[in-house]
């Protein structure tokens, strides 16, 4: 156990860490010279979202407003692909969003910064962001171009900072889109590296209460090894059935896997079911009299 954390603390705390993660970069761009994955964007009205395949199972996310000609990014541990993208699209980046600290999310973030001089970066400070120009407190709002307004929950759990953001749809005319990190994937949810399970329940728990017409844009690419084991842990579950079949089709022919919606991730994946009746049974738990399995806000947030 020593041994990890030392190695955790080498990751995100060091210089070592930061060559270590361009290394993984190298590698990655030699081995995945378009991207592990093929992605289309997603467009609701004038708003377009595109994931950006990076290393080797990440994504980064380009958010555009066409009206404006704008864009800002979620977690751009690589920037040559985010750029690369980017003027492609014939856009000026105005913001980078980072949900945590660790290298394959922020690794991109300064030099982001220098490419776009009046590029912001965003983030929770405790979290040591890298170019964090803009800290963030839960549940602060942030405004760009004509249309895109994003709203900050912090989640803390996979980092003592950890931020999701939502794209709020009401002001696009379409659903919400949540771009989560490492704290919720496809039928999964993040490691517990900087914090316990009561305080990730609590987080998990914020994502709970979302819109079920959410769109989920998950920090990685981790659908199928997720949905595997939401079948261990819930075998009879058909919708996780069904959902396993579409992505194995998807990845077998390298497709992304998002989005996926909250109204999904609610029927199959189990750190959203923590208060399922049926998971419960299919993990053979029992309440006690005096146990409230409704809620895990602990009011320690």
């Amino acid at each position: 156990k020593k041994r990890k954390v030392g190695r955790y603390s080498l990751y995100t705390r060091t210089k070592l860490g930061y060559i270590f993660h361009k290394r993984q970069m190298r590698k990655a761009r030699e081995r995945y010279p378009a991207g592990h994955s093929r992605t289309q964007p997603t467009i609701i009205n004038d708003i377009k979202i595109i994931p950006v395949p990076i290393l080797s199972d990440n994504y980064s996310y380009v958010v555009i407003d066409t009206a404006s000609n704008m864009a800002v990014v979620v977690d751009p541990a690589d920037p040559q692909p985010v750029q690369a993208c980017l003027e492609e699209e014939g856009v000026a980046l105005q913001a980078v969003l980072c949900t945590h600290k660790h290298w394959d999310h922020s690794g991109g973030n300064r030099a982001l910064k220098r490419r776009y001089r009046s590029c912001r970066v965003y983030g929770n400070v405790m979290d040591n962001i890298p170019g964090l120009t803009h800290p963030l407190s839960d549940k602060d709002t942030i405004d760009f171009g004509t249309r895109l307004r994003f709203r900050a929950f912090y989640t803390p759990g996979h980092t003592v900072g950890h931020v999701i953001y939502l794209l709020d749809g009401r002001a696009i005319g379409g659903p919400s889109s949540l771009f989560s990190g490492d704290l919720v994937f496809l039928s999964g949810c993040g490691r517990m590296f900087e914090g316990n399970a009561s305080t990730m329940l609590s987080s998990l728990d914020t994502v709970g209460s979302l819109n079920d017409d959410t769109l989920l844009w998950p920090g990685h690419e981790y659908a199928e090894d997720n949905l595997l084991f939401a079948a261990e842990v819930e075998p009879c579950n058909v919708v996780r059935k069904q959902k396993l079949l579409w992505v194995l089709q998807q990845r077998s022919q390298r497709l992304c896997t998002c989005p996926s919606t909250l109204a999904e991730e609610k029927q199959y994946n189990p750190f959203l079911r923590s208060h399922s009746q049926d998971l419960h049974r299919a993990l053979g738990l029992q309440q006690k009299q005096d146990e409230d399995w409704t809620s895990y806000k602990e009011g320690h947030l």
